[in-house]
C-alpha cells in the first residue's frame, strides 16, 4: 500500500517523508528566521512589525502542511479501500473536491510566500 504509486514518480511513503522533511526544514528555516530578526528589535515598535511577518510565514506554513497530511489521508483512505473492498483505486465526489481544494490553497499559499 505504501509503495504503490499514487502519481508519477511518488508514492504515498515518498509523500509522508516529504510531509515529514517540510516540517524539519520548515522549523530549521523558522530558528533561522528568528535568530536573524532578532537582533533587529529593539523596541516595541520593532516587534509590532516584525514579529507579525513571523507569525504570516509560520502560518503559511502550518497550512502547507496540514494541506499534505490531508491529502496523504485521502489518499490512504482510498488505496484502503482498493485493497480491502477488492474494487480499483478511485475517490468519492467528496474526496475529489477535498483534494483540489487542498492543492488549490497550497499553490495559494506558495504564490503568496
Amino acid at each position: 500500500m505504501f509503495d504503490d504509486e499514487i502519481f508519477k514518480g511518488k508514492t504515498l511513503s515518498n509523500l509522508f517523508s516529504e510531509i515529514y522533511e517540510n516540517s524539519r526544514k520548515k522549523d530549521e528555516q523558522i530558528n533561522n528566521l528568528i535568530g536573524q530578526l532578532k537582533p533587529l528589535i529593539k523596541n516595541m515598535t520593532d516587534a509590532t512589525v516584525i514579529v507579525p511577518l513571523i507569525k504570516d510565514y509560520i502560518d503559511a506554513s502550518l497550512k502547507n502542511d496540514d494541506h499534505l497530511i490531508k491529502m496523504a489521508g485521502i489518499i490512504q483512505r482510498a488505496t484502503l479501500r482498493a485493497e480491502t473492498g477488492g474494487g480499483d483505486f478511485s475517490l468519492s465526489d467528496a474526496e475529489k473536491k477535498e483534494l483540489i481544494a487542498s492543492i488549490d490553497e497550497i499553490e495559494k499559499n506558495k504564490e503568496s510566500q
